[in-house]
């Protein structure tokens, strides 16, 4: 049994820890959050305690920490319990901040705990089962690849300035997907955007819509396309071009049901938001975590990957700046 020590107890702290809690050989033992209220009512919801950070990191019976909190707080607490000797689960980014980023990987090399940087969206089962396949030769050598994302509604202003941007919040995600499906690290970004949906966004420095592309050494494409509104819900798609065909993933809908008449077909919008669309990839990015320290799996999403997707991220923001291409 694996005791847990959850950093966080806003809405993916409460996602994290349901997993943790319907998990056989996990459990959460504390709840660290500055919010008292929050932290009380998630520990008492499974059965943990809430305490400080330094108390549950002195505890020799938590073998791993969960950071699901705010990402100026990321940093830190991976330091302290990579010092600490405890595993991590940590949700993306690191930090914001490229150099801060390898000043943790460096504890985490220097310390070598387990690290697991929270790219859900590589343990989708859609997802998954499409890099089986390309792995597989399913459609010959990659090509191009077209990433599509995009939100119902965009966030509140304020949630713009700390989060990091469309770029290192939204899109990151992305940029990761597109190293791991195109099997090789882009050498090149173009990037350009606009803010089209909420002046408020623009004033706040950030933008809500955007396109991307990225491009290997070998000459691989990848286009990513964000939107921080999309009317008919989450858009969530993944187009992979090969030698010898194509693999996609479409959007998973509120339902299968489809009706037909003499006037045509209609059918479901797309899952509203993330919390539904990606609920299986939670589960499974956690029974990952759990399997990797049994000695069971081998770390799918690692800190380099964050750094890989954050340098991304950085080089996408100095190309809309620039109007040019950046070479990475």
């Amino acid at each position: 049994m694996i005791n847990v020590c959850l950093f966080g107890a806003g809405r993916i702290g409460a996602i994290h820890a349901a997993n943790v809690a319907s998990h056989p050989n996990a459990q959460l033992r504390y709840v660290v959050d500055v919010f008292a209220d929050s932290a009380n009512k998630l520990a008492a919801q499974y059965g943990a305690e809430v305490v400080s950070v330094e108390h549950a990191l002195a505890d020799p019976e938590v073998q791993a920490v969960i950071i699901a909190s705010s990402t100026d707080t990321h940093a830190r607490l991976i330091e302290q319990s990579a010092t600490a000797g405890k595993a991590i689960f940590c949700e993306k980014p690191i930090d914001l901040d490229l150099e801060r980023t390898r000043q943790c990987l460096a504890t985490i090399e220097r310390t070598g705990v387990t690290c697991l940087v929270g790219f859900n969206r590589r343990y989708d089962p859609q997802f998954n089962e499409l890099k089986a396949q390309l792995d597989a030769g399913a459609i010959g050598a990659v090509e191009m690849v077209t990433i599509t994302s995009r939100d119902p509604s965009p966030p509140p202003a304020q949630y713009v300035q700390s989060s990091g941007g469309l770029f290192r919040d939204m899109m990151i995600h992305d940029l990761d997907m597109a190293c791991w499906l195109l099997g090789e690290a882009p050498v090149e970004v173009f990037a350009t955007a606009s803010c089209l949906i909420d002046p408020a966004i623009g004033a706040a420095g950030d933008v809500d819509t955007a396109l991307v592309t990225l491009k290997t050494a070998s000459g691989k494409l990848c286009q990513i396309s964000n939107s921080r509104r999309a009317a008919y819900g989450y858009d969530q798609r993944i187009e992979v071009l090969g030698a010898k065909g194509m693999l996609q993933a479409n959007n998973q809908l509120e339902s299968t049901l489809v009706t037909t008449t003499n006037q045509g077909s209609t059918s479901a919008k797309p899952e509203y938001f993330f919390l539904q669309r990606y609920a299986d990839a939670y589960r499974r990015e956690l029974a990952h975590f759990i399997a990797v320290l049994d000695g069971k799996e081998t770390l799918l999403t690692t800190a380099v990957d964050g750094l890989n997707a954050l340098t991304l991220a950085d080089a996408a923001v100095a190309s809309v700046q620039s109007g040019r291409a950046v070479a990475v």
